[in-house]
């Protein structure tokens, strides 16, 4: 399996059977640029259009874009209802999480959460291979509060999304802090960023690590 990182918090995951896209972005809403790419499964944390640009995505995907079940060219993926802020979605509503499995391996990606899980969510998770997670802070989790919710999953790999960097819209995600605030808190301040994760269940490491994506 393959997952690469195309900016914000959107992901392509490529398995031997199927490719699932995260979370596509109108390069409008962000000052990114989106590339062009296929899906066979697209997943969409919320309605905001930094998140939900699916016309962009390529070969008529099938488009998740709330809680349940589903099962597509063997890829499961189960919705988890949360919220984009910390008090109960009063400020910004209701955000899904996805729990995204294919080749066996377990991928989370927590889309724009905004508060530590509950512990009906965890008791409804399969245990995390792979966390997905926003670290930016302002309009989802902080940096600490990341750190404190991958304690709460014990990934093997985390993955931080949802941060400041060059090239995104100051004027909009100004006050999004940069992922060497999430390294420091987390204790990984070395961390070399790579162009893509490829990776086995066979390869699942027991410790959790960080890693850092280029995208």
């Amino acid at each position: 399996m393959v997952i690469k990182y195309l900016g914000h918090s959107s992901f392509r995951i490529k398995s031997s059977n199927a490719t699932v896209v995260t979370d596509p972005f109108d390069p409008k809403s962000t000052g990114l640029a989106y590339p062009k790419v296929t899906a066979d499964v697209v997943t969409v944390s919320h309605q905001h259009a930094d998140h939900n640009f699916i016309q962009r995505v390529e070969e008529n995907p099938f488009v998740i874009d709330g809680p349940g079940e589903y099962e597509v060219k063997q890829v499961r993926v189960n919705g988890f209802t949360t919220f984009h802020d910390a008090s109960s979605g009063s400020e910004r509503g209701s955000n899904t999480m996805y729990l995204i499995t294919l080749e066996n391996i377990s991928i989370l990606h927590c889309g724009d959460l905004g508060h530590r899980l509950s512990d009906e969510t965890l008791n409804k998770l399969d245990p995390v291979d792979i966390l997905l997670i926003p670290t930016g802070g302002y309009y989802t989790i902080d940096a600490k509060t990341a750190t404190e919710v991958t304690a709460q999953l014990e990934p093997a790999i985390v993955i931080p999304m949802h941060y400041n960097r060059n090239g995104l819209d100051q004027k909009v995600f100004s006050k999004l802090t940069p992922v060497d605030e999430f390294l420091s808190q987390i204790g990984e301040k070395d961390v070399k960023p790579e162009d893509k994760l490829t990776i086995t269940k066979s390869q699942i490491p027991e410790e959790t690590q960080v890693v850092v994506l280029n995208g």
